[in-house]
Formats: structure tokens, sequence, C-alpha cells
């Protein structure tokens, strides 16, 4: 879904949080490395501000409230989680979600985990653009084209149409 913001100049998938080096999807899957399915997200904070993508991510990308899932996938792995590099990022973060939560925007707690990045390791190649590369998946049709879909209406300024 990054993939489709202003200013992301790339959305790569990976794995990050965990203690096992060089981890592979079938270790990830497991649960048992301590890593969760994430996207490393380069951008241009001249298009696109790092509070920007924290709106995306927090309205679109995932449900922040949900401990150890995203729709239909369960586990820690796919945990909700923001892996900061900077202390800025760290303060930004942590001021966006105290927002949320005085505001009560969400029926629940938030959960999302901040911690900061201690390695990012990129998915294998047939991770990559794999929503691009497999648009009639059932997988894609009923979980991931939504979040595009729900990008391009909720946030038309910042979608880029590719």
């Amino acid at each position: 879904m990054f993939q489709h913001v202003k200013g992301v100049i790339s959305a790569t998938s990976g794995y990050a949080g965990g203690t096992v080096k060089n981890p592979e999807y079938e270790m990830v899957s497991t649960g048992e490395t301590g890593h969760a399915e994430s996207v490393q997200v380069v951008f241009d904070p001249s298009q696109i501000t790092y509070g920007e993508l924290l709106r995306v991510f927090f309205s679109v990308a995932h449900d922040p409230t949900e401990l150890n899932r995203q729709g239909p996938d369960e586990g820690t792995q796919y945990r909700s989680a923001i892996f900061y590099t900077s202390d800025e990022q760290k303060r930004i973060t942590d001021a966006y979600i105290a927002q949320l939560d005085q505001a009560k925007v969400f029926s629940h707690r938030i959960v999302t985990e901040v911690a900061p990045l201690q390695a990012f390791y990129q998915a294998e190649a047939y991770h990559q653009n794999y929503a691009a590369l497999h648009p009639n998946q059932p997988y894609i049709v009923f979980n991931d084209a939504p979040k595009v879909e729900h990008l391009r209406q909720e946030f038309p300024d910042l979608y880029t149409g590719k």
C-alpha cells in the first residue's frame, strides 16, 4: 500500500524486530524468531512528512488495536509495530499515538509496538511487489486491494495512482 503514497521512494517487504539474523519467511512464519513481517518505507521528506506517513499507517494500512494479528493472519509476526530510526521519529510516533488515544479515535486501545530498528532484513524476492504481480490472488483481492482503495478515498492528495 505504501508504494501508492506520494513521496514514497520505495516500500520493501521484510522482517524486523526479532533476534534471528538473516531470517527467511519459513522461519518468521512460525512466530519463533521474534520478527514481525514489516515494510521498510523510504520517503522524500520534501514531498511527505513522517507524520503524514503515520496518518496513513494508522488510518489505512492496518488495525493498530489488534494484538498479534492483522485481518486473517495471527501470531506475533503480524503484530502492529513501528521501528523508528531516530529519536525524532520516536518522539513524533509517541505523540501521535497519545493524540489518537486522547481523542478516542479507536474503540479499543492502540497496541502498536514502538521500538528502535535494530536491523531490517529484506524478504525473499517472491514477496516483493506481491500485490502488483498477483492482483487476482484471493488474499490480495479481499485484504490488500481494499486498503489501496481506502487510501485513494481517504487521502486523495497522497495517492499516486500507480
